[in-house]
């Protein structure tokens, strides 16, 4: 049903940021529901779970609803006005700037933030504390596509065409996605292309809910999907199948990239990956054969060693069979957190400024800085990644001040992370609930959720949206724009500095348009009417010029060139290398991990939720029925999986479904069941996306 009186805004979940009305209910326990909005094209009323749901988390019950100050003699969080928590930060900061520099200051945000808070976030850092070591959650989400998208194309956008494209290709290769998890109303987009005469074709260890879907399902042992990919494009050329017109007219580097694949010949694709070499030709025909095609991937490929490599692998498959740089086919890449785009675009990021522009390009410098109203050479050099980050804390990183993200549960290797946090001679987190991460913090910041704010957050398409506010937060908590603006003042020591950090949304977005005018992601011909009126405008949208019409957006990248300096994509050649940890005879199983469709990344919110609860309410590990047998364990018994990094502990759920030689753990949990106590921190040397995806393990009776 629709309601006129419901406030129309997103999802506050993953990236397709699904449209939906909240309504105001008054009532403190449930503060608003959920009405359908049917005119957002992306979801068109579908909602999952998880965002039919969202509103429990606005309960005061569940959420932090005043700031948090540890107390020196009990050594337990209490209970502060704002003025003293913000006071406690500003010293924390301060007293670490003096002791050891401005780099012992660190920032770690979240793929969650509006593009409003990303964008602030990161010039607070560089202008108000001078420190480089700024980097977000969002490196863990789809940094090694980035990494592959800007070697190829010249430019990075999760889906380079809108959604609405996928129904009437010919044939989607998924590559390390369970949509019907991860993202259920998009769910629909590939039932639709088999309604339309499509094929799908799954690439997956699991047989996933989505992989039941497919035409063909592709079961690669983890961490092989480099190789498979080689493989088929080894196919390609041996079959006759080069879009040789498209390859001459449109790519260079192809002869480098052939030799590449040539070296994998399938017979050998098959021993690395254990896939038959039958399914690799029926893939090649099915794929080459449709009008059409495009390959999708997510973090399956992407959170390895190698993940940079491995898409590019497919990317390079879709050059050399023209499935790029034309209308209904392309590559893309998933995105994962709600605003895992528009977060890195605008200067959260260790090495970018907003609008997508370089921190060591001295013209890219000039400009942000001339919008911030400060020197170029008084912006800091590009800092350490995300992993690094943390890996750095309690060393030369002595204090750190933390936004929308709970990296003792998300975060590879979790519990030496958790042990750097606890290093640290200062933390502060600012967020919507009391997360495992907030628990260690010197000072708590209670925030406000996407409900009881304004901002824009950029979804999978590169469309931009504007979420809205539906009703007040409750008095004790603030916006993170209101908590950068109040640390800034109390920093600036009556310099004024806190004036460059308005409070108002609207107005951050105004000067972000600037910031980013000009740059690979500009934003300056969008504003909050257009993105209202318009459902959303596609990025790059320049502002046009005095007279001229509007600049429309850009839903379809690279139809007529490519982002790079000749207007051609680049292939580029690979080779297929092992995982950073293979399996030996002490550990033996491979272990991968992902999400389950009741909870959502670390579930410091979906855990709050009793209705997501019941249907998810724990880790579980699931093995193949061989493997099972092999080591004496029953459904339901709980499981020990022990790897370099440590024991994570849960029932086993057995299965058919999952490769004999592999295991799947889903990663929302903390305690004796987090699966990210065990994953290898191994990070991909372009990228610097760590290998969630891949590791080896041992299976013990708990």
């Amino acid at each position: 049903m629709s309601d006129a009186t419901a406030v129309p805004t997103h999802c506050p979940y993953c990236a397709l940021q699904c449209g939906m009305s909240l309504r105001p209910t008054g009532a403190p326990e449930l503060p608003a529901e959920v009405v359908e909005r049917t005119d957002f094209p992306v979801n068109r009323g579908a909602l999952c779970g998880k965002g039919r749901t969202a509103p429990a988390v606005l309960s005061s019950r569940v959420r932090l609803t005043e700031p948090l100050v540890r107390n020196p003699d009990t050594g337990a969080l209490a209970p502060a006005s704002w003025e003293e928590a913000l006071a406690a930060v500003a010293d924390g900061l301060r007293r670490t700037r003096a002791d050891h520099g401005p780099d012992a200051v660190g920032v770690f945000g979240g793929g969650g933030l509006t593009n409003e808070k990303a964008y602030s976030l990161g010039k607070f850092a560089r202008v108000v504390l001078g420190t480089s070591q700024i980097d977000y959650n969002g490196r863990f989400c789809m940094s090694s596509a980035a990494a592959a998208h800007q070697r190829a194309f010249g430019l990075d956008r999760g889906l380079p065409f809108p959604l609405e494209d996928v129904p009437r290709t010919g044939c989607v290769i998924l590559v390390g996605s369970n949509l019907a998890e991860t993202m259920p109303p998009a769910l629909r987009y590939l039932t639709e292309l088999k309604e339309n005469g499509g094929k799908l074709i799954v690439v997956d260890p699991r047989r996933t809910r989505t992989a039941e879907q497919a035409d063909l399902h592709l079961a690669p042992r983890p961490g092989t999907d480099l190789a498979l990919a080689l493989g088929l494009l080894h196919l390609v050329v041996a079959e006759g199948r080069v879009d040789e017109e498209f390859v001459r007219e449109r790519t260079g580097g192809w002869e480098a990239a052939r030799a590449g694949a040539m070296s994998h010949w399938p017979e050998q694709v098959e021993r690395i990956t254990g896939v038959p070499v039958p399914l690799l030709r029926e893939a090649v025909a099915m794929f080459c054969d449709a009008d059409g095609g495009m390959v999708l991937t997510a973090r399956g490929p992407e959170q390895q060693s190698k993940g940079t490599d491995t898409v590019g692998a497919w990317i390079n498959l879709c050059l050399a069979t023209g499935r790029a740089g034309r209308p209904l086919s392309g590559y893309g890449c998933l995105t994962g957190q709600g605003n895992g785009q528009g977060g890195r675009e605008h200067g959260q990021k260790a090495d970018q400024l907003p609008g997508y522009r370089k921190l060591d390009d001295p013209a890219a410098r000039a400009h942000v800085a001339g919008v911030w109203g400060v020197a170029p050479e008084s912006l800091p050099g590009p800092g350490r990644s995300a992993y690094e980050l943390l890996d750095a804390l309690g060393g030369d990183v002595r204090a750190l001040l933390l936004m929308g993200s709970n990296p003792v549960v998300s975060a590879p290797r979790a519990a030496h992370v958790e042990e750097r946090l606890r290093s640290l001679d200062f933390l502060a987190v600012a967020d919507v609930v009391l997360s495992e991460t907030a628990a260690l913090a010197d000072v708590v910041l209670p925030v406000t959720q996407w409900a009881e704010e304004t901002g824009t957050m950029t979804n999978l398409e590169g469309r931009v949206l504007l979420r809205r506010r539906a009703l007040d937060p409750p008095a004790g908590v603030r916006s993170d724009l209101e908590v950068l603006h109040g640390l800034a003042e109390l920093l600036g020591d009556g310099s004024g500095i806190e004036k460059g950090f308005p409070v108002d949304p609207e107005e951050v977005f105004e000067e972000l348009r600037r910031a980013s005018a000009g740059g690979p992601a500009d934003y300056s011909g969008i504003d909050y009417r257009r993105v209202e009126e318009e459902r959303g405008v596609f990025w790059p949208c320049p502002a046009a010029p005095d007279g001229a019409a509007p600049h429309p957006g850009t839903p379809r990248l690279f139809l007529d060139r490519f982002a790079t300096a000749d207007g051609r994509a680049r292939f580029v050649p690979v080779t297929h290398r092992a995982a950073a940890e293979e399996t030996d005879a002490e550990y033996p199983v491979v272990l991968t991990t992902g999400r389950v469709v009741s909870q959502y990344q670390s579930g410091a919110q979906t855990r709050r939720v009793e209705e997501l609860n019941a249907a998810a309410p724990g880790p579980f590990v699931e093995l193949h029925p061989r493997l099972a047998e092999r080591i004496g364990v029953a459904e339901g018994e709980r499981i020990a999986v022990v790897s370099r990094r440590g024991r994570a502990v849960a029932p086993a759920r057995i299965t058919a479904s999952i490769r004999p030689d592999t295991v799947f753990m889903p990663f929302h949990w903390a305690g004796e069941g987090r699966a990210n106590t065990l994953v290898n921190p191994a990070l991909d040397p372009v990228s610097r996306m760590p290998e969630f995806k891949v590791c080896a393990v041992r299976l013990e009776r708990a």
